[in-house]
């Protein structure tokens, strides 16, 4: 239904019907006839053909074979045959030719180019024409599309302020037969308003003249029904957040004068005073109770109500993951003045059995098998169990993930696992039990800053190579770690930005036990950065800095040095394959510093797109980098989009090859690289 329904046209009392002269100034009526039932009907010319005669006559049912007295009516007195429907007003153009199907061009003319772009964007989408355009038609379909299209861009001019507007169609002939259907338009006068009227309003107090400006309708401004239907929604916002919670908006009506081509809009407002958030309450089966609920809303008792509080609180209560559907209203409340939130859940399942299989160049095959209570330690405690099955990794470990702990958006995590990694750096035997809180960022609020603190008790019986005598050895590490982070996200989108930047840091200071207790820390930056070139075409670059200091490298156990390489590091190389090795069996041996960094042009076409890349880096065994010695790989990638991220698959090739690094390397995962 288009827009300028909504808009109440009143035609002004001077454009009333003449009624005539007024009842005692007219001149009597002669009296009636009396009616007689067998008298003639009148002559009606116009039909095309006589009245019946209702004299008795022959038997109209005898065949012409059996009556040879019956004779045809003469040609020049048998009636002309009625038009067909679509073909009746059909143009010059067509009328030829009404059953031979065609292609047609649509145009419109008449309007200045801004109008006709506005217009367009209406149109189109709802054009006959337009919808059939790409097929062939015969002229009474033309015709009878150009019509419809005429009706709807009148209506659309209409809706805009062009109360006169006239739209004629007319059906061209080109070159080489072809058809163009043109929609002639004489826009005429662009009513305007004189006046906006907001009864009632002034009952807001102090804050009608805010009320008053959100409604962003002023006079002189063009009678354009959808601009009218926005302001009317802001105003209507705008009452919700300024503490009028039961506000309401009587009739929109617009009264139009022809005359002076103005029009009058009145729109009555009842505030109904001020409100203030009262308490939570929560009905039917209880998932969350009222403290909880508390806890993830962005507004607290006592304070101004805000109506895009509910909208927020009812996304924030979905995104938990254990609701199916949600209400939450405003209520009257006890006092007056308070507003009480009525929120009603419903449960939604809460186990979930998941898996994972998947094949790394450098990595091997991997199986991961997950079961899955979303709220097992209520409210939001979710426990997960999981299991890895691969060439060479295995793992037995269970989870806690409290979200919106002690306050919205912060989560406390505990996690205890018992690893196995078999790498070609190491192979490790860890059990490992941690705890953490972090401040989270997800899909429906991405954060700008984030930041997580943790507490992490390692013990960790590894194999690597002792450089010195060339042989392998295996050693005992007891750990502490504090790690930390602060990151900083300005893109627009967390698994496939095309704008902004983003930067981390992260420290993590350890407390280390074997043959002896020795301390160290860990660092790292990372930063990337995205620009658009086009509407679909970004180019996007990162770099990673990385040092470890307090402790040689060989005193370090091997599964905390740095390590580079690979899908999510350096493009071309095999896993962990960059950096210094070890002489006897060419493995890499990690090292107390890296340095990384990437750029790629990312070209989207549909939902398709490849990226042209070039990735650097490189391991280091003193505590600072020395970018001269950056080892580059390179390659091209291909993305398909879907609505959570794209699918990413990386084919790379190192340019600085050495012995045992692969020709190719592929690579894929979900969303970009960086």
């Amino acid at each position: 239904m288009l827009a300028a329904c909504a808009l109440i046209e009143h035609p002004p009392a001077a454009f009333a019907q003449d009624a005539g002269p007024p009842p005692d100034l007219a001149p009597p009526l002669p009296p009636a006839a009396p009616l007689d039932p067998s008298a003639p009907l009148d002559a009606m010319p116009d039909i095309g053909v006589e009245w019946p005669s209702l004299a008795p006559g022959p038997d109209t049912t005898t065949s012409p074979s059996q009556d040879s007295t019956t004779a045809p009516a003469p040609a020049d007195k048998a009636p002309p045959p009625a038009p067909a429907p679509d073909s009746a007003a059909a143009p010059a153009a067509l009328s030829s030719d009404t059953t031979t199907e065609r292609s047609y061009a649509v145009a419109i003319e008449g309007l200045d180019p801004a109008t006709e772009i506005a217009i367009r964007a209406q149109f189109d989408p709802l054009s006959t024409l337009r919808q059939h355009k790409g097929g062939e038609a015969n002229a009474a379909q033309i015709d009878r599309r150009a019509r419809e299209d005429s009706d709807l861009l009148a209506e659309l001019l209409r809706a805009r302020g062009y109360y006169d507007a006239q739209v004629d169609t007319d059906i061209e002939t080109g070159e080489r037969g072809a058809l163009k259907v043109v929609l002639r338009v004489e826009p005429g006068p662009l009513y305007r308003f004189a006046s906006i009227e907001l009864p009632g309003l002034d009952q807001a107090g102090d804050q009608a003249q805010a009320l008053r400006e959100a409604f962003a309708v002023r006079p002189n401004d063009p009678v354009d029904a959808d601009k009218v239907l926005a302001a009317q929604a802001a105003l209507r916002a705008a009452l919700g957040r300024r503490g009028f919670a039961f506000a309401e908006l009587g009739k929109l009506d617009v009264a139009v004068d022809h005359a002076s081509h103005e029009a009058t809009l009145t729109l009555p407002v009842t505030p109904n005073g001020e409100r203030r958030f009262g308490r939570i309450i929560v009905e039917g089966r209880k998932l969350f109770g009222a403290r909880h609920i508390q806890t993830i809303a962005r507004f607290r008792s006592g304070e101004m109500f805000r109506a895009d509080r509910l909208d927020d609180l009812r996304r924030a209560l979905i995104a938990t993951g254990l609701v199916s559907s949600v209400t939450v209203k405003a209520v009257a409340g006890q006092d007056p003045k308070t507003v009480d939130i009525l929120v009603s859940l419903e449960r939604a399942p809460m186990r979930t059995v998941s898996g994972q299989l998947g094949y790394g160049t450098g990595e091997g095959a991997r199986l991961e098998l997950s079961w899955q209570h979303r709220n097992l330690l209520p409210p939001e405690g979710a426990v997960t169990f999981h299991a890895i099955a691969g060439t060479q990794e295995q793992l037995l470990g269970a989870t806690l993930r409290r979200n919106n702990f002690l306050r919205r958006d912060q989560v406390l995590t505990a996690q205890i696992a018992a690893t196995h990694i078999n790498q070609a750096a190491y192979d490790a035997r860890t059990f490992d039990i941690g705890a953490g809180l972090e401040r989270q960022t997800n899909f429906i609020w991405q954060k700008v800053w984030t930041w997580s603190v943790g507490v992490d008790l390692a013990a960790s019986d590894e194999r690597d190579v002792d450089i010195k005598s060339g042989t392998t050895r295996r050693r005992t590490f007891f750990i502490l770690a504090l790690p930390g982070s602060l990151s900083y996200d300005g893109s627009n989108d967390l698994l496939d930005p095309t704008r902004g930047i983003r930067l981390s840091g992260r420290l993590s200071p350890e407390a280390s036990l074997q043959s002896g207790a020795f301390g160290y820390a860990r660092a790292q930056i990372d930063g990337s950065f995205y620009q658009p070139l086009t509407d679909s075409v970004t180019v996007a670059a990162r770099a990673r800095l990385g040092t470890i200091v307090g402790a040689s490298r060989d005193r370090i156990a091997p599964s905390r040095r740095f390590y580079s390489g690979g899908g999510g590091s350096v493009r071309g190389y095999g896993y962990q394959r960059l950096g210094p090795r070890d002489p006897v069996f060419d493995d890499p041996i990690g090292g107390r510093s890296l340095a990384e960094f990437s750029i790629e042009t990312r070209v989207r076409w549909g939902n398709w797109g490849f990226v042209p890349f070039l990735d650097g880096g490189n391991i280091y065994t003193s505590p600072l980098p020395d970018v001269a010695k950056v080892r580059f790989g390179a390659g091209i990638g291909v993305r398909y989009h879907t609505s959570f991220g794209p699918i990413r698959v990386d084919i790379g090739t190192p340019l600085s090859r050495r012995s045992g690094d692969p020709r190719i390397a592929v690579y894929v995962g979900l969303g970009q690289a960086f």
